[in-house]
């Protein structure tokens, strides 16, 4: 089971009994960075992504690996109360991953760095790109699932 950047952030944070506000504060005293509590909500809340250094430093903050934080590895968050994926969803979301990358490689797809397609860009942010795409993909699907299933179908 995979959990969004944010939804592990704010299990991180709250367990350690921080704030935003304290977090941002720990984080600028311990690595010299200047984040601020709006950015800490904007995180948690999936409405941006931070930058890859931000990652890092978050990581080394809670003493998790990357892979943990950004969902390579086991998960350092509890289990949530959305559906579980069947196998026809992770084929789906696979599919829709190929098709996302695809877009990606054109050139003028659906995003540009900085003028360079996907494949231009070095190995641990391109890994690092596709490993978050295939969790937005997941929390996606798991929401619409959740969203859009009658209650009568459900599984409780």
């Amino acid at each position: 089971m995979s959990y969004s950047f944010g939804k592990k952030l704010k299990w991180l944070r709250t367990s350690k009994k921080l704030t935003q506000e304290g977090l941002a504060r720990a984080l600028n005293l311990r690595y010299g960075t200047n984040f601020n509590k709006g950015m800490i909500s904007k995180w948690e809340n999936d409405k941006e992504e931070p930058r890859m250094d931000s990652i890092r430093y978050i990581a080394d903050f809670f003493n998790i690996s990357l892979d943990e934080i950004l969902g390579l590895k086991s998960d350092p968050v509890p289990k949530d109360n959305l559906p579980d994926l069947t196998e026809k969803d992770e084929r789906d979301i696979q599919k829709e991953l190929e098709n996302l990358i695809k877009g990606l490689k054109t050139g003028n797809g659906f995003v540009a760095f900085g003028g360079m397609d996907i494949d231009e860009l070095d190995e641990e942010d391109r890994e690092l790109l596709i490993a978050s795409l295939e969790n937005s993909l997941r929390l996606a699907k798991r929401i619409a699932k959740e969203k859009f299933t009658p209650k009568k179908h459900r599984k409780e």
